[in-house]
């Protein structure tokens, strides 16, 4: 009956503890699934910035690939016309060399036809006993002159023209260079976009998969703070069941004790009925107690900080780039191993590594008063340990993905946050 009485005083004791927990846990797991909306609705919104740019992209190579083809075109339409005028240049160059050969040969027969023609034409004049011939000749020499005009006429119309159409591919030449140029510069610029939006989408891509690891992180924290809701629960039933059942048994033993007193007074009616002896627990050590240097809530700005060092992050501010999530405690830079120390007595309800919070332990100080010590290199207490102020409990590390050493110390009353800095005594 006393082992009962004793289990049933020790419940109660651990109960408020226990809830205290379950409190702290369950508003951990609200903020967890808030991050995790907030998470999901930035994701939306990187995604659909992805679409967005992708679509730019989309029309940005889309018209790179017209201009391309257009330049391409263009390319054809210069190698055409170089070859059109190599093939004129040629032509021309043999015109103009048969019209110089044509020239000296024109230049022989009238020096030639004039010499000659100058003495027949002559001896024509003298002697005009064959008046046919005279006409006939005459005629020839008017064919021949007319047939030299010619020729020297057509020559210079094919050199006319020659020059027309190089000056004509030129100019075509010049114009294709030119919209050559243009397109080119057009495509360096819409080359220069597209390497703006890759390189804007990459960042977007890396934003995405940054937000969607720690969304990952956060769904994973928020099942492990959930089995250790369940974990709490499940102790919180258990206890109560225990209390109930040693309650019962208490109370059966405690009949059956009657039962047999009022037999023996009985069966002995001269001897006076001994009067029921009183049980005692014994002592018990309160959480709340003088023995842990007086109730908590009176050590207000009267509490020692649990490690020398420098505050880090103070209550309060927002954790890194994340403006959405704040420092719900402090973090105090010390050297690795350095002892963290109970800043007031208590028993000690958690022990263990949780996510984001690497070795922590929590003490309860009675009262819904609850402090959290994490990123621990090691842990000097169990669960159930009653512990003094100063005692040390764990020593100073980086656990739970911290890039240096440093103690995460937060004050918890009645499941909500509180400054530990109204808390502690001012460092010196």
């Amino acid at each position: 009956m006393l082992r009962a009485l004793i289990l049933i005083v020790l419940t109660c004791l651990l109960s408020p503890a226990f809830a205290d927990e379950r409190a702290d846990t369950q508003q951990q797991l609200d903020a967890t699934r808030k991050d995790i909306a907030d998470l999901k609705k930035a994701l939306d919104q990187v995604q659909q910035e992805k679409s967005g740019v992708q679509k730019d992209l989309k029309s940005t190579e889309t018209d790179m690939g017209k201009l391309e083809k257009q330049v391409q075109d263009l390319e054809k339409q210069l190698k055409d016309s170089e070859s059109e005028l190599q093939r004129m240049d040629t032509e021309k160059k043999k015109l103009q060399g048969s019209r110089t050969e044509q020239q000296r040969l024109i230049a022989i027969q009238a020096r030639a036809a004039y010499q000659n023609g100058r003495q027949e034409y002559l001896k024509l004049l003298l002697n005009q006993q064959n008046p046919e011939k005279f006409a006939r000749t005459l005629t020839y020499y008017d064919y021949l002159s007319q047939a030299r005009m010619a020729q020297l006429k057509e020559f210079n119309e094919t050199l006319q023209q020659l020059a027309s159409i190089e000056q004509q591919i030129n100019t075509q030449q010049d114009a294709l260079q030119q919209h050559k140029d243009d397109l080119n510069n057009q495509r360096q610029e819409l080359a220069e976009v597209r390497k703006q939006r890759q390189e804007a989408l990459a960042r977007l891509n890396q934003d995405y998969s940054a937000r969607d690891k720690k969304l990952l992180a956060r769904q994973q924290e928020q099942d492990q703070l959930g089995n250790v809701l369940k974990t709490i629960d499940e102790t919180l039933a258990r206890q109560a069941r225990e209390a109930e059942e040693a309650r019962q048994k208490a109370l059966v033993a405690q009949q059956e004790e009657e039962k047999r007193r009022q037999l023996a007074a009985q069966s002995k009616p001269d001897e006076k009925p001994a009067s029921p002896r009183k049980v005692s627990p014994g002592p018990l050590v309160s959480s709340a107690g003088q023995s842990f240097g007086g109730p908590f809530e009176q050590a207000r700005g009267k509490l020692p900080w649990p490690v020398d060092g420098r505050l880090l992050a103070r209550f309060g501010t927002a954790r890194g780039d994340d403006e959405r999530t704040k420092w719900d405690g402090v973090m105090i830079a010390a050297p690795a191993g350095t002892q963290v120390h109970a800043v007031h007595g208590g028993r000690v309800v958690f022990a263990d590594w949780l996510r984001g919070a690497g070795l922590l332990v929590i003490l309860d100080h009675g009262n819904g008063y609850l402090s959290l010590y994490g990123h621990n290199q090691s842990l000097l207490k169990s669960a159930g340990d009653l512990v003094k102020a100063g005692d040390s409990i764990a020593t100073v590390g980086s656990s739970g993905g911290e890039d240096s050493p440093a103690l995460y110390f937060a004050i918890r009353q009645q499941g909500r946050p509180s400054d530990p800095a109204q808390w502690c005594r001012a460092q010196g």
